[in-house]
């Protein structure tokens, strides 16, 4: 019986990782982090949700344990406003958690990255998903897997309409650069993290269909 803990439950793919959590029967608590009160997405007796600062996650880490770590944090430079809350957001708070968690204990760290990451990218966006993989592999986290989708696909609750055109234009393009459902993705990182595979793994966008369809029977 294993504890989750939940960086990005009001996102797309964070929302499907929390139903999945709650449904699977070999987690006995989901400890979520927010910076606001959820209300009722987070009703559920198993769910325990931890309002925290994330520019300042040192000061909860106490609060911060648990096995199995998800990471879904993510937003846009648009959304952000500038390139350096931007980096703050997708770079610093993740590395942030990944460093906390390991230190409380966690055997498991999940985090959704993008198609694309390099830290050698000129664009900015893929260079700041390439740093913050590059700095987790250096963690030598007992277990980290790290998710490389393409566009995800789903519902959202904010207006993307660059990614909702993006979505379309790509839904016949090649498996490798085809949108992911974001249940297929929050599918395979608990199916990794049932499997706590040793060192480093990427799952690249064409192989996280195959990965969601492996999953176990208490999914």
């Amino acid at each position: 019986m294993t504890t989750a803990l939940l960086a990005g439950a009001s996102g797309l793919v964070g929302g499907e990782c929390l139903t999945l959590l709650c449904d699977d029967r070999r987690y006995t608590r989901i400890r979520v982090l927010t910076r606001r009160d959820l209300g009722g997405q987070v009703s559920h007796p198993k769910v325990e949700q931890l309002i925290v600062d994330f520019d300042d996650l040192a000061a909860s880490s106490d609060m911060l344990c648990a096995e199995h770590v998800f990471c879904t944090l993510g937003t846009t430079i648009r959304r952000a406003g500038s390139q350096d809350r931007f980096r703050a957001v997708d770079y610093g708070y993740p590395l942030a958690l990944a460093r906390l968690t390991a230190a409380n204990g966690a055997t498991h760290f999940s985090l959704v990255s993008s198609l694309g990451a390099n830290p050698d990218s000129r664009f900015f966006y893929s260079r700041v998903k390439g740093d913050l993989e590059q700095a987790l592999a250096d963690l030598a986290l007992p277990s980290l897997a790290i998710f490389r989708p393409s566009v995800i696909a789903g519902t959202r609750g904010e207006s993307r309409p660059f990614e909702r055109l993006a979505e379309r234009l790509l839904t016949l393009a090649p498996r490798s650069v085809r949108p992911v459902p974001a249940l297929e993705i929050a599918t395979a990182m608990i199916t990794v993290a049932a499997e706590e595979p040793p060192g480093l793994t990427i799952v690249l966008s064409r192989d996280i269909p195959d990965r969601a369809r492996s999953t176990g029977s208490d999914l």
